[in-house]
């Protein structure tokens, strides 16, 4: 799930978010994961409506779906409204940054309203944090 600015990865800034789009994504699992990547779903949505990423966390929860991996953009950084969402759903999530979040020298983007609801967070890596991201979901949910 991806917030706003994110509908166009691989073109917008590569030099902070990198060349590579959400469509690498799926090879990038495959990759990590091996086989047990067939056993995995993937959807993705992206928006750049507060409201719309809220609709679709109470929908995914409507759904029972497993798992999150989301990137809310600077969301993160002032959303309450989709702190409490995620606070309510109790779905598994990780928390996604293509870029080293704390290398960046807006001191606002070191505070995240969102971490608190979520299993862990994996920053800096571009495309391959989303990657990283589903192994991790992948690996907690497996434990349980």
């Amino acid at each position: 799930m991806n917030g706003p600015n994110l509908g166009f990865l691989g073109q917008r800034q590569p030099e902070i978010y990198g060349t590579l789009g959400m469509d690498a994504l799926p090879d990038l699992v495959a990759r990590l994961l091996g086989e047990n990547a067939r056993r995995i779903r993937l959807t993705e949505f992206q928006s750049n409506s507060e409201g719309a990423l809220i609709d679709r966390l109470e929908e995914a929860w409507k759904e029972r779906v497993e798992g999150i991996v989301l990137n809310a953009g600077a969301y993160t950084h002032t959303s309450l409204a989709l702190a409490d969402c995620l606070a309510w759903i109790k779905i598994p999530c990780v928390e996604v940054h293509l870029s080293n979040v704390h290398a960046r020298s807006s001191h606002l983007r070191h505070t995240s309203l969102v971490a608190k609801h979520c299993l862990g967070a994996i920053a800096g890596f571009g495309v391959m944090s989303y990657a990283l991201a589903v192994q991790a979901l992948w690996q907690h949910l497996s434990q349980q």
